[in-house]
């Protein structure tokens, strides 16, 4: 049986240009490679799974490259970056601060600092989660980062940089990495299926993507469970059933009943989602995002934030023009109001249910409001009594 390796090790980026949706940052880093204007201490902070650590490993990588590509990238066969790809570099040092976060870690560290490379120009450190440094740690640490050696270069990495001092972070070249799009994370999850000979669907893949918000990392452990359990062939079916996700044809048929106010006919789906095992609390998140799709597709500008594959979004277009603004307006307020209260009720799914049929109500009156008749009649629809 030959050793698996995952996908987020085995297509982990070797290079600046295969960091994905990080562009903003991997250029900037290769401007300052280029016209050596490097700090002695970088930053990456950001969400997880987004590419910090990878772009610090590349970063290292390319300053202590023998020969650096025209296009600013590691060759990947000089000494140095053979040494570090095998990983027993000794002017690449790697430091995870969760479990060595004590003052006396950062003692040895300093020590370390004070011995200048062996061969190349610099010695790097690379600390991860730079946050869980202790108080006396970070204090310890804040001379040699201020004043390094000339050869000492510090990138420092973390997910929450509202934990670190402000006396660090002033002494520190700054790069905040964003979420990744779900496109980019799309495109990546293609070329790794075309890489390894899987047949997928574009929605399925899509599906994982929205699914890791914003994490490639999270993206490609899912990719790798999906694939086992879908046997190399990635369905849309596959993944939500893997994932336990509603179909989306269910909201499509939830407001198209809302719309002709059809109660009965709602609360039997409902039932059929319930029964399927489904919370009626992971229906009402559902419900409330597939109203915000079809209000941004009803704004007109701001369809572009409907990040879901083209088949999909043309079943959002063709439902906007059906459903009123005002009704989707109305419906994603009900459906917010229900969300606040939900954990709040004693009976969760009745909860829902008088949720649902509020929205079929409003549907129903706003119908009977605008009528056209002889005023008398809809007068007395209104107010039976006079």
């Amino acid at each position: 049986m030959n050793k698996f390796i995952v996908s987020a090790r085995k297509y982990r980026p070797l290079q600046f240009e295969d960091v994905v949706g990080q562009g903003h940052i991997t250029q900037t880093l290769k401007n300052a490679i280029k016209q050596e204007k490097l700090a002695h201490a970088f930053l990456f902070c950001g969400p997880r799974g987004v590419g910090k650590t990878t772009a610090a490993r590349i970063l290292a990588q390319t300053i202590n490259c023998q020969n650096i590509l025209p296009n600013v990238e590691p060759c990947g066969q000089c000494e140095p970056c053979v040494s570090f790809q095998k990983n027993h570099s000794m002017n690449i040092i790697e430091l995870d601060a969760a479990s060595n976060n004590s003052v006396d870690n950062i003692r040895n560290l300093i020590e370390q600092v004070r011995v200048p490379p062996g061969d190349g120009k610099y010695k790097l450190y690379i600390i991860d989660e730079v946050h869980m440094l202790s108080q006396s740690a970070f204090n310890a640490f804040l001379k040699t980062l201020e004043e390094p050696p000339s050869y000492a270069i510090f990138i420092l990495a973390t997910t929450e940089k509202h934990k670190i001092l402000p006396t660090i972070l002033s002494r520190c070249q700054i790069y905040d990495f964003k979420r990744i799009q779900i496109a980019d994370i799309v495109s990546h999850l293609e070329k790794i299926c075309n890489s390894e000979g899987l047949s997928f669907e574009v929605e399925a893949l899509n599906t994982i993507a929205v699914k890791a918000d914003g994490a490639l990392r999270d993206a490609l452990s899912i990719f790798d469970r999906i694939v086992s359990f879908a046997d190399g062939n990635l369905t849309y079916e596959a993944v939500i059933s893997q994932l336990n996700i509603l179909d989306h044809d269910y909201y499509f048929q939830v407001i198209d009943q809302l719309i002709l106010g059809d109660l009965a006919a709602t609360y039997i789906l409902f039932d059929t989602i319930v029964q399927r095992g489904f919370d009626p609390h992971v229906f009402l998140m559902g419900l409330q995002e597939h109203l915000r799709q079809l209000l941004m597709i009803q704004l007109n500008s701001t369809s572009s934030l409907v990040e879901v594959g083209p088949e999909l979004k043309a079943k959002y277009e063709a439902q906007a023009q059906v459903a009123p603004r005002d009704f989707v307006l109305t419906l994603l307020d009900l459906a917010n109001a229900c969300d606040v209260d939900y954990r709040h009720a004693q009976n969760q799914r009745l909860h829902v249910e008088v949720c649902l049929m509020k929205m079929a109500y409003f549907n129903n009156k706003h119908s009977l409001q605008t009528e056209q008749s002889d005023g008398v009649e809809v007068k007395k629809k209104l107010n039976p009594v006079s």
